[in-house]
């Protein structure tokens, strides 16, 4: 199975229900000032869609997830806002621990990307195509500068200490 991409990405994944309306407008908000020029929309997505991949990964046996680096960016608003993210994985049942590398195009691997699509599906929800493009797409420029790549705990940990390949978390 693989998962389709198309041009009509839709408005919203189905994940802004994971948090509160005030948490959602406060982790945009700090997307959107990482990012100047971002419209609310798009980094309105990038957070539902964060959200939909912090879900999957809290899913049991979804270790080795990996966000693209737009996803990555909504991924990591959430985490600053460490209440919010902590009652997030709480509710989740799983703390979704963060293990980044420093970027490196040549480890880029199109069928995480596609796998980890296929388990925010199977959670339940629509990945939104246009933020799952290889890292060194432009088409939505994002501050992140993080990568993940398999390692001794790939990236979505279930690990207690948040332990892998970049070391303690």
């Amino acid at each position: 199975m693989s998962v389709q991409h198309d041009t009509t990405a839709p408005a919203e994944t189905g994940a802004r229900h994971l948090i509160g309306e005030r948490e959602f407008e406060a982790v945009t908000a700090a997307v959107r000032t990482n990012n100047p020029g971002m419209s609310d929309d798009v980094a309105a997505r990038i957070v539902a869609e964060a959200l939909a991949f912090v879900d999957a990964c809290a899913k049991p046996h979804s270790r080795g997830l990996r966000p693209s680096r737009t996803v990555d960016e909504g991924w990591h608003a959430l985490i600053l806002h460490t209440r919010v993210y902590a009652e997030l994985c709480g509710r989740l049942g799983r703390f979704v621990h963060h293990v980044p590398e420093p970027p490196n195009p040549g480890r880029y691997d199109a069928g995480e990307l596609e796998r980890t699509q296929l388990a925010i599906a199977t959670a339940g929800y629509r990945p939104d195509p246009l933020l799952w493009l290889p890292p060194t797409d432009t088409t939505i420029p994002v501050a992140a500068s993080c990568q993940h790549s398999d390692g001794p705990e790939g990236t979505c940990t279930g690990d207690p200490d948040g332990d892998g390949s970049g070391g303690p978390n």
